[in-house]
């Protein structure tokens, strides 16, 4: 009997394009595929370091001019409702969850078309199809959720596609009904999954990254709890304003010093690739 060994994960980095968070800034990505048997324990890891999930990529910011985009979380056990947060839960009581395995239907896809119409016409998802949307949501090799909110008549109003790690969940995107302003659903949605972990015994919730100075991505800072992945460790959200010198030009590392610093699951150490 053959055996061979594992191999390490390589990662390349992108080309640089536009930065959708801040103007005249160039956004640039380190990435890795998250394929094979050991899928879910690499995501589980480098999402403890800052990557997100996109279909089979993990991926982290890793731009040339700055080191704004940093990776959030809440940590469960120290959040506690703001009084607008509870206005917020008690207003969407009546809404019913549903979480599925990753499927893409007709439904789910007709209100992602809504959603990005009325909020992110200009974005790069606006010319999205059905089939990859389709991809979006099925093509994981983890384990993954598909989280649906429906309102007392049955009717899809949000959803979230949520992966589950060792540590937490991770909302990967989500999408919801912009003709209920009122109902803040893109604020329930995260609400409602740090009580999805609670109940799962699981200490965080995953949400992206935060940016000092990107309207888009303000509104993270407004939930209590919250933990930002700063020079290779977690530390609980300061004042917003300490963190605006990461927008400076000599604030990041080199490539392959990022890299190296990368810790795999399995102790193997990263392999940097030009792409």
């Amino acid at each position: 009997m053959r055996h061979t060994l594992p191999i390490a994960p390589q990662f390349y980095v992108t080309a640089p394009q536009p930065c959708p968070y801040l103007d005249g800034r160039m956004e640039r990505k380190l990435f890795t595929a998250l394929q094979g048997e050991g899928a879910q324990r690499l995501n589980d890891s480098l999402s403890k370091q800052g990557f997100r999930r996109s279909q089979n990529v993990l991926y982290r910011p890793s731009c040339a001019d700055c080191a704004a985009c940093l990776s959030a979380r809440i940590n469960v056990n120290d959040f506690t409702p703001r009084k607008s947060q509870r206005k917020t839960i008690k207003r969407n009581q009546g809404l019913t969850r549903r979480a599925t395995s990753p499927w893409a239907t007709e439904e789910q896809y007709d209100l992602f078309r809504r959603y990005l119409e009325h909020r992110h016409a200009q974005g790069g998802m606006a010319d999205m199809d059905t089939f990859e949307f389709a991809a979006m949501i099925e093509e994981t090799p983890i384990r993954t959720r598909v989280v649906e909110y429906t309102d007392d008549d049955g009717q899809l109003i949000a959803v979230c596609l949520t992966d589950v790690l060792d540590d937490g969940v991770s909302m990967v995107y989500s999408f919801y009904d912009p003709d209920l302003p009122q109902h803040s659903l893109g604020t329930y949605i995260i609400l409602d999954h740090i009580e999805i972990a609670r109940e799962n015994g699981l200490p965080h919730v995953y949400l992206g990254y935060w940016v000092p100075g990107s309207p888009k991505m303000g509104y993270k800072a407004g939930f209590s709890g919250l933990e930002v992945y700063v020079d290779g460790h977690w530390e609980k959200m300061r004042d917003p304003a300490d963190y605006e010198s990461k927008c400076h030009p000599l604030s990041n590392d080199p490539i392959a010093e990022q890299v190296a610093n990368i810790n795999l699951p399995d102790g193997r150490p990263a392999t940097p690739r030009r792409r």
